[in-house]
């Protein structure tokens, strides 16, 4: 037997707790390039312990709704920011301490930035296979806790 869970629009007010949303809203704090760029600064904390920094990129298989939550991971030594590479939204699955997960659907040209510790589903594009560049902690050693849930959670739209 499942539980479900209903997604609900990303918004950087319910998803505070978990992370920081990265987009465009609002004015560029800066204009920038002859006027022809607006920057907006310093969207996400980025925190990496004593690691550095990295870039890399991640290519993750098309999921499909309803989506089966059986698993979420955290890292607890770093954040970890999704940014993806084409205007696709994607499926965003994060979990409180006590486990209690929640979904959120970012909009076209939204990334996340889950903080250090956050347990968090692993990445799920709905429109096409994905890819992300991912912005996270270098460092030897593991950055990795998994947890399986006894009974896997049915993630789906509300009707």
């Amino acid at each position: 037997m499942t539980h479900d869970i209903l997604i609900s629009p990303l918004t950087a007010q319910a998803f505070a707790p978990f992370g920081d949303v990265l987009n465009c809203d609002g004015a560029p704090d800066k204009i920038i390039n002859a006027g022809l760029c607006g920057r907006f600064h310093d969207r996400a904390k980025v925190d990496v312990g004593d690691g550095r920094v990295g870039i890399s990129l991640f290519r993750s298989e098309l999921r499909q709704l309803p989506y089966t939550l059986d698993l979420v991971e955290r890292h607890p030594d770093g954040s970890q920011a999704f940014i993806p590479m084409s205007m696709d939204p994607f499926l965003v699955v994060v979990a409180d301490n006590d486990l209690a997960p929640q979904a959120f659907i970012t909009a076209p040209g939204e990334a996340i930035n889950f903080h250090r510790g956050v347990w968090h589903g692993v990445l799920t594009p709905l429109s096409g296979p994905g890819l992300f560049a991912v912005i996270d902690r270098i460092s030897e050693g593991p950055n990795l806790e998994e947890y399986h849930f006894d009974r896997p959670y049915r993630v789906i739209f509300d009707d």
